[in-house]
């Protein structure tokens, strides 16, 4: 595999000083939860570390949504934990570029996000490869817009793996693209929604539609609508929304013993 490039050398560097200083050792089980009782409970917690996780997105305002949703999650999680963003350097040209106020205006900490550009495809699946095997990130995000063919089977197990052993969650972007079968613990589609107008029609807080494709735990196809509560740093169900969009919601089974388990396809 190509050498990791001179980013991802400081990246780890910057990681593992940040793990060494006590603030940032995470069991390698649990959740990422969103705040939501209902949606997390019907996940058993949440989405869980240490696996990978799709969101899939149709067009642009969708992908726009998609990273929002994902950045969010991550950034939840307490302490000063990186959210590790991998892209390649078009990345701006195609779904915009990421802008840290508008992160600390959601209630993020914009300090918590290391961004690295990759040159090409081959290259931001290098970096994701050295990612995921850094200790102490809240999460590994690798944003990729249509079709990715170097993300097989044989790269999406290895990935896991990685995140597997590591503890890492690795959040996987997939903007203008077509659901395929991947060794994902889970897999969304996610779309903006349309907000609740606050007081004097002041506009609300940005919405999320959410559909469940996939869950290697349990069973998929329920739907959600969130909405982000900026004051709480949470997300919520927003007002007339008190119940899972279609169907009852998903019960709580059991949860595999997958980390004895190597990653299978879907």
């Amino acid at each position: 595999m190509r050498e990791s490039s001179s980013q991802l050398a400081g990246l780890r560097r910057r990681v593992a000083r940040l793990a060494a200083s006590g603030h940032e050792n995470r069991p390698a089980e649990g959740w990422l939860a969103s705040g939501d009782a209902r949606f997390d409970g019907a996940l058993g917690g949440g989405l869980a570390i240490g696996r990978v996780h799709e969101f899939f997105a149709a067009d642009a305002l969708d992908a726009t949504s998609a990273a929002a949703f994902a950045a969010l999650v991550a950034l939840r999680t307490p302490g000063k934990a990186p959210l590790i963003w991998l892209r390649t350097s078009d990345a701006g040209k195609r779904s915009g570029h990421i802008y840290a106020p508008g992160i600390a205006e959601l209630g993020g900490d914009p300090d918590r996000l290391l961004l690295v550009e990759a040159a090409d495809p081959k290259m931001l699946l290098a970096c994701a490869n050295d990612a995921i095997r850094c200790p102490g990130a809240a999460a590994v995000i690798v944003e990729s817009w249509g079709k990715f063919p170097l993300l097989d089977l044989t790269a999406g197990r290895r990935l896991a793996l990685g995140a597997r052993d590591a503890g890492t969650t690795l959040l996987l972007l997939r903007l203008n693209a077509v659901p395929v079968p991947s060794v994902a613990e889970t897999r969304w589609s996610v779309a903006a929604a349309a907000s609740h107008a606050l007081a004097a029609n002041a506009p609300g807080a940005p919405a999320f539609d959410l559909e469940l494709l996939r869950w290697r735990a349990g069973p998929a196809g329920a739907r959600w609508r969130l909405d982000w509560n900026h004051d709480e740093q949470c997300f919520g169900q927003g007002s007339g929304n008190d119940a899972a969009l279609s169907g009852a919601l998903l019960p709580l089974p059991a949860r595999r013993a997958m980390a004895s388990h190597g990653a299978a396809t879907a």
